[in-house]
Parts: structure tokens; sequence; C-alpha cells
């Protein structure tokens, strides 16, 4: 099966964040600095901040079935807004300091950040996933950029990202949190 994709539109964001809680309901890193407590919506709420934040200033592709995203920021995206940054620290709750204090190698300059990228849980192993990340990437090869890093807590994910022309570059274990995998992929030339 391929799937279809498309750049989003506004409109796209509080369905494509639904998507991304589903996808993200049982992956360690978001586990591990989300708290319990309302975790579904605190989930979703997260990731409807960090979607409209990258359709402002990087890049957000969907499946035209609506089961899968994609978000890339670009080097020089800047931070999101105050008024972001504070309803995300709310979120986090007694999290934050655990999420703050988790020391991941640096991605190298001038990289793309792989920021998100999920599929519905009934569309897993179709080829949404691979679909979506192969369009992003098409993008971001026409652009100035050599690098798109990424990291992922879900072994499961890094032969999918190897199968793109990703390399891992290290592996973290984050204290009483999860193992952590760096990698990156150069830029094709279009």
């Amino acid at each position: 099966m391929t799937s279809r994709v498309r750049r989003a539109a506004a409109a796209d964001i509080p369905p494509a964040a639904r998507v991304l809680a589903r996808a993200f309901d049982e992956y360690p890193w978001t586990r591990w600095s989300i708290p319990a407590d309302g975790y579904a919506q605190r989930l979703e709420a997260l990731q409807d901040i960090y979607l409209r934040h990258a359709l402002r200033c990087g890049l957000v592709l969907v499946s035209e079935d609506a089961l899968g995203v994609v978000a890339l920021l670009p080097p020089d995206a800047p931070a999101p807004p105050h008024e972001d940054q504070a309803r995300i620290a709310e979120l986090l709750g007694d999290r934050l300091a655990a999420l703050v204090s988790a020391e991941l190698p640096a991605a190298p300059s001038g990289a793309w950040e792989l920021a998100t990228l999920g599929v519905h849980p009934r569309s897993w192993g179709r080829g949404c996933g691979s679909a979506l990340l192969a369009g992003a990437l098409q993008e971001v090869d026409r652009s100035e950029a050599r690098t798109v890093s990424l990291e992922t807590s879900d072994p499961r994910n890094v032969a999918l990202y190897e199968r793109h022309g990703f390399g891992l570059t290290a592996t973290t274990h984050v204290p009483d949190g999860p193992v952590v995998h760096s990698m990156v992929r150069p830029i094709t030339e279009a």
C-alpha cells in the first residue's frame, strides 16, 4: 500500500495531533516525560502545540487518509512563542525538570530536525510512515541544509530510518528514563 502525502494546513493540525497522541500512546519517551495523570490529554495538547509551531516555522506533511503526520524544523527555526512555552511547561508539570536535565547529544550544526513522525496504530506496517518520511526528505533535500537529525526511543524505528538513509550516531541511556537513539542523514543532492 502506498500512501499519498500533502502539505498540512491549519485545519489538519487538530486531527494530526490526535493521530500523534494515538501513535505515541506507549512510546517510551512520552511515557517517561509526560505525567501519568491525564497523560492522553496532555500528550494530544503537546502534539498540537508542536505541530502548530512546525506549521509556522518548518514543514508538516499529512497522509491523504489523515492517519499519519511528519513534522520537521529547519536549523534556523525560532523557539516557540513564550505563551506556548508556558503551556508546554504546564502540561509537562513535575516532569519538566527531568526532561530539561536529560543530556542528549547535540544535533549537527545546520541540521534540519525531524521533530515527529507518527501513524495511527491501525495503519502501522502499511507504508504510511515511509511515504511521509520520503515526502518530507524530498522537500528538505531542496534546502541549503546538509543534514537531517532525529531522536527515537523506540528501537523498532531505527530500521525504518536506516532504510531512508539515516545512520545511528549515538545511543544514550537517560538516567531513570528511556534509551534514546540519535540518527543523522546527509541531504541528497536534488
